[in-house]
């Protein structure tokens, strides 16, 4: 739920500072329900939209409990370029998706001598009973 409040708030920041007139909502939609998991959408008269739905994983297990959202959103920037952002958020953070973000350079190759020691540790596993036979 933080991340939709953070979410909402930043697009609201970002589209308020582009413009200073009224633009009309087209449509909204919220819906709460009480297993925790939720649904929000809007649409604005000038294109921008954005929405958002979340669910309660693992609920009641205290280890693996956690949030998870989804969502997007798209405007038009002050330049004209189209912006859409899908994004997902849950135990392994924020993941944001967009063609005008950056990508991560693909990693090198993992060097051979360390792939096999890899592959050597796999199929070997460390039992403790090893060490009583020392």
């Amino acid at each position: 739920m933080k991340v939709a409040i953070v979410a909402f708030a930043f697009l609201a920041v970002a589209f308020a500072a582009q413009s200073d007139e009224h633009v009309p909502i087209v449509s909204q939609e919220s819906e709460v329900n009480f297993d925790g998991s939720f649904h929000h959408s809007y649409e604005t008269g000038n294109g921008i939209s954005a929405q958002e739905q979340g669910v309660l994983k693992n609920a009641g297990n205290k280890e693996t409990q956690a949030e998870e959202v989804q969502g997007s959103f798209e405007y038009t920037a002050p330049d004209g370029t189209p912006i859409k952002v899908q994004y997902i958020a849950n135990e392994f953070g924020f993941q944001p998706q967009g063609d005008h973000l950056p990508v991560a350079p693909t990693p090198p190759p993992v060097p051979l001598a360390i792939a096999k020691a890899l592959d050597f540790l796999r199929t070997h596993p460390y039992k403790p009973e090893d060490e009583k036979k020392h």
